[in-house]
């Protein structure tokens, strides 16, 4: 349980975390190219990133990979590849209730041998690996880029390389121009057809080879919010580029509505709050679904009302963050509303507080953290805290450090 009370004056360096997204999939990039660990520089702390290294370099019979949802989609694809192998991959009670059968689905098309070793569609796993044939498959575009990028980042592996289909609408799209971004880096090579959405990988072979990750702009999110919701001040964050394969990124742009600019310097970026806000906020995050819970919180607080899309795949994160964020909002006193299936709208409508107010954060690092900033308008609560350390272990102590 942690007490926020009288912040104020949130400014100056604000440390940061490498990206987890980017670390994870370079993690599973280096071991396809049978590389050393050690060619990675600034991979993320935090327990999705620390749960892949150990998985990748102990590689022991049971993974347990706890709460990381990435991490249980890349290492199923992954180890489906790896011949001649057996594990059993599983995680928390939550994980055991997040729906992998898409993914599994998929990969037993292509040849692997998986099975569900309690609950049908959900972890844990039983993977045998083999070789796998590959060819020509078809997924859903509106599915998590996680199995999306799983299934790509293997694809050089299968004896018929990959030709991938996504059929309608292609949601979280970044991730995926990621995924290929970073394949490239190491020496794949892929072609999209966006005509025709197939996404062709051939056969080939990973080359090792260094690579620093990039600081997390998800978790510049937070930095960004808090100047919002403060009206005045400056922050300093580093390791950021303009030129990033990450599609959080767009929070720069972004956040200007909401009164914070963003200079780009040769070491990262500097944040200046302006309090020049609009006067109501629309915005699609099929691209990024991710920042919704801290634009969400960020409006509510600005007495801005809001209008958001693309929200379908918050039902089957962390947590279901469409109830979570309806839920917790209603305590700091503003009423939310779900119009249709993956929307999020706030007309202004309040209600009567929460005395004391106390946010759960249903083992949810982004709940913790797009919540934090209430801390500035009103006196609040936060249970397990400690869920912070999936993506930003250093984040209470960073705000707190003044």
């Amino acid at each position: 349980m942690l007490r926020l009370e009288n912040l104020s004056q949130i400014g100056g360096k604000k440390r940061l975390c490498a990206s987890k997204s980017i670390s994870n999939r370079v993690l599973i990039m280096n071991a396809l190219a049978n590389g050393d660990v050690s060619l990675l520089s600034n991979l993320a702390v935090c327990d999705d990133t620390d749960v892949m290294l150990r998985a990748l370099t102990e590689m022991s019979h049971e993974i347990n990979i706890g709460a990381a949802g990435t991490s249980m989609r890349f290492l199923t694809a992954y180890l489906s590849t790896c011949e001649g192998e057996t594990h059993l991959i599983t995680g928390t009670e939550r994980m055991k209730n997040r729906p992998i059968s898409l993914l599994v689905e998929v990969l037993r098309s292509l040849g692997a041998d998986i099975s569900y070793v309690e609950k049908e569609g959900f972890p844990p796993l039983q993977i045998k690996g083999k070789c796998l044939e590959g060819g020509s498959i078809e997924i859903k575009g509106d599915v998590s880029s996680q199995y999306i990028s799983a299934l790509l980042m293997i694809a050089p592996k299968l004896k018929k390389g990959l030709q991938l289909k996504l059929i309608g609408k292609v949601i979280s799209r970044p991730y995926i121009l990621m995924t290929l971004s970073l394949m490239k880096e190491f020496g794949i090579e892929s072609f999209w057809d966006e005509k025709t959405n197939v996404i062709n990988v051939p056969h080939q072979n990973y080359v090792s080879c260094p690579y620093v990750v990039e600081n997390d702009w998800s978790g510049a999110s937070y930095w960004y919010e808090f100047l919002a919701v403060q009206g005045s001040g400056e922050i300093v964050l580093s390791g950021l580029r303009e030129q990033s394969t990450q599609g959080d990124q767009k929070i720069s742009t972004l956040f200007s509505q909401l009164g914070v600019d963003t200079k780009y310097t040769d070491d990262g970026i500097i944040l200046t709050a302006t309090g020049e806000c609009v006067e109501q906020m629309e915005y699609d995050f099929v691209e990024q679904p991710d920042m919704a819970q801290t634009f969400v919180v960020a409006c509510c607080l600005l007495g801005i009302p809001f209008h958001f899309y693309g929200l379908q795949s918050l039902k089957i994160k962390e947590t279901d963050r469409i109830f979570a964020l309806k839920n917790e909002l209603k305590k700091v006193g503003f009423v939310i509303e779900e119009p249709c299936e993956g929307e999020l709208q706030w007309k202004g409508l309040k209600c009567e507080q929460q005395n004391p107010i106390v946010i759960e954060t249903y083992e949810d690092h982004r709940m913790a953290m797009s919540f934090a900033p209430v801390a500035i308008k009103f006196p609040i609560i936060i249970h397990h805290p400690e869920v912070v350390s999936k993506s930003y272990p250093i984040f209470w102590e960073t705000l707190l450090d003044k």
